[in-house]
């Protein structure tokens, strides 16, 4: 299997956002004449209508793609306004119901709901995704361990789908809960070296599992065509800067984690079942929860393990050009969560959900810092 050339390091991005109305807040069918409008392949639909998809290019920084995201994000919101929707950015929508959602044609979204009936037909959830680039297809294996190593750091501070059909799920972050009950969607399997990628990938297609590559939809998986890992764990950001603080902490974890392997040094890795345990308790309690750091099964408040990160990896994102993002992840702590704000707006609004996506609107709307 083909892995392409890509420079390493390299980075880009997906930010999927949704149309809401501008009176009721709840989600509307308007992504079509805005993507059409657009004029633009990085503005793009996906799964429903209610979506809109901003795809970078490839940089090298994560201030020059975040800056690529805002300038579309500020055309989507014109386009948006024409057309009579406003934009939000959370994983989950606070009350709309996925039954009343419109699918977009095509014979790749028809193939989700045949195959996965009411589980794909929920997937109003949306996401960040960062890719960044991997010189060589066999640092792929072990950047993916890398990263699930620190799975709960990324998916706690992007936490933001506490909410679901109007009702607070206990969850920070409900989205990945729905997500990983797909059987191509979730952790990946176990894998040791790019040739179980090409394994499990040619089992995936000949049992009809998946009908194309770009189907498996694993939390961190080879992105083939684009020479990268893209790493899918975290929430829809809500502000551009949350955005920006979470791009960041994943473009330090792969580099570090190439660093390492071209020194030789000992990988992070934790075994598959403590991998798991965090991604339910990064889920569930978002920067309150308490995970295990390493392999040996010692465990802290995931926000004094970022807290030490931000001093150890620090020279790695001043090298790559993004200490001020990174650095920007102390204040996403200090003000909490999207999932922490948006109960927080509940509580003063005696649980008007409608308050909560009034305030997601406005906070789309900020400018990056």
């Amino acid at each position: 299997m083909e892995f392409a050339a890509s420079e390493r390091s390299t980075l880009g991005v997906e930010w999927e956002l949704c149309l809401v109305d501008p009176v009721s807040r709840a989600l509307v069918p308007a992504a079509p004449g805005i993507v059409e409008g657009a004029g633009d392949a990085r503005v793009t639909g996906e799964f429903m209508q209610n979506t809109i998809e901003l795809v970078t290019g490839v940089h090298r920084t994560v201030g020059e793609a975040v800056a690529e995201l805002t300038a579309l994000r500020d055309r989507v919101l014109d386009l948006a306004t024409d057309a009579g929707a406003e934009l939000i950015g959370a994983g989950t929508h606070p009350f709309s119901d996925w039954r009343d959602q419109v699918i977009n044609p095509g014979e790749r979204y028809r193939h989700v709901t045949e195959r996965s009936g009411d589980w794909g037909r929920q997937l109003a959830i949306w996401g960040v995704h960062t890719h960044v680039g991997v010189e060589h297809r066999e640092k792929v294996v072990p950047i993916m361990h890398g990263v699930l190593a620190h799975y709960p750091l990324i998916l706690a501070l992007s936490t933001s789908s506490p909410f679901w059909l109007g009702d607070d799920t206990t969850f920070s972050s409900h989205r990945s809960m729905v997500f990983q009950q797909l059987p191509t969607g979730g952790l990946p399997p176990e894998l040791e070296s790019w040739s179980d990628i090409e394994r499990v990938s040619h089992d995936y297609l000949h049992t009809g599992i998946v009908d194309v590559l770009g189907e498996i939809r694993w939390d961190v998986r080879p992105a083939v065509h684009y020479g990268t890992v893209e790493i899918r764990i975290a929430d829809g950001a809500t502000r551009p800067d949350d955005l920006a603080a979470i791009t960041a902490l994943s473009h330090v974890i792969v580099e570090r984690t190439s660093r390492r392997l071209d020194e030789g040094a000992e990988l992070d890795r934790l075994p598959s079942w403590f991998v798991r345990e965090n991604k339910w308790r990064a889920s569930r309690y978002g920067l309150e929860a308490i995970v295990i750091e390493n392999a040996r099964g010692d465990e802290r408040l995931v926000t004094d393990v970022l807290a030490d990160k931000l001093e150890e990896w620090a020279p790695i994102a001043r090298d790559l050009g993004c200490e001020r993002e990174f650095a920007s992840i102390e204040r996403l702590i200090a003000r909490g969560s999207s999932a922490d704000r948006q109960r927080a707006v509940a509580r003063a609004h005696g649980g008007d959900l409608t308050a909560v996506v009034d305030a997601l609107v406005d906070e789309l709307r900020l400018p990056a810092r």
